[in-house]
């Protein structure tokens, strides 16, 4: 047997694993939850009706699949709550990722020009964060925000302020831990583009007479777009949904979809509606997939 018939099996399977994964662990799961939202809710265990039994024969399933209905789906668009909710979740979202790029951008052009020695030195302290708990971290913003908490202290000792701020329960103690905890998803990625930059590029700008900011704005960043798109997608797309942050450091006036997720499906125990609402924010999510996607289809024949 040829050596390339012994390594042509594992390449297939190597290629189809991928397909095999995203079938079991995606559009499995993704036609169950389309199904309870389909359904209707009920006082039972699982709580909503249909529930397809294959062993009550073809009738039995007949009717339960004559049982679905968008009912749900025609509530999520005729109340306000969640109207209000999917728009509260694209507003902190497009607003905290704007202030993602914004502080993550300068460190992570820093980053790139710094010399290669310091540049994995750099990258450990960006990654640092992530060698504690999530939970834990978002529990010392806690600490760090309340009345008499660190922020306050250091405001007071400089003068800043005449009496402690409120910031714990408002929009502000929700954007600044979201911004801490996903600014290494926003640095990374554009650090992974701006490293990878032919510094010859730049010199070449300022030679013919560019200054600084047309050098950065005419090469630099349009050079770094594959990184702002990569580092955009990462973070909005787990933002709109986010729970835990706004649960525990936002106000609780106006619900985000996360946590209206949560008290559909825990508080609530109205699965359908909360599944409807779940298949409504993915279908949300993948506007901004297909417009990153033809982005990149578009750049690379622009560089064909």
């Amino acid at each position: 047997m040829s050596a390339r018939r012994i390594f042509a099996r594992p390449a297939r399977f190597a290629a189809i694993a991928p397909y095999v994964w995203m079938v079991l662990f995606f559009l499995v799961p993704f036609a169950f939850v389309l199904k309870i939202s389909l359904s209707q809710t009920a006082i039972a265990q699982p709580p909503y009706e249909p529930v397809f039994d294959l062993t009550a024969g073809w009738d039995a399933l007949k009717a339960a699949l004559a049982a679905l209905s968008f009912d749900n789906f025609r509530l999520l668009a005729s109340d306000d709550i969640y109207m209000f909710a999917y728009l509260r979740s694209l507003t902190v979202a497009v607003t905290a990722t704007a202030l993602l790029l914004l502080i993550g951008y300068p460190i992570a052009y820093g980053m790139a020009r710094l010399p290669k020695r310091w540049q994995a030195v750099a990258m450990v302290l960006v990654i640092v964060p992530f060698w504690t708990s999530f939970l834990i971290r978002i529990y010392a913003w806690i600490n760090i925000l309340q009345h008499d908490g660190l922020l306050n202290q250091i405001l007071l000792a400089l003068h800043l302020v005449s009496q402690p701020v409120v910031w714990l329960s408002t929009d502000s103690a929700m954007y600044i831990g979201i911004v801490y905890s996903y600014l290494p998803f926003m640095i990374l990625p554009l650090y992974a583009t701006l490293a990878k930059m032919e510094p010859a590029l730049e010199e070449a700008a300022a030679d013919l007479g560019a200054p600084p900011w047309q050098v950065f704005w005419l090469v630099t960043f349009p050079l770094s777009l594959p990184g702002v798109g990569a580092g955009v997608l990462l973070c909005f797309i787990p933002i709109v949904g986010e729970f835990v942050i706004p649960d525990l450091l936002a106000g609780s006036n106006s619900l985000m979809i996360g946590q209206t997720l949560w008290l559909e499906f825990f508080t609530n125990k109205d699965w359908p509606v909360a599944s409807a609402a779940a298949i409504m924010l993915l279908a949300v999510l993948l506007v901004p997939l297909l417009l990153y996607e033809r982005l990149q289809k578009r750049q690379l024949e622009q560089g064909r």
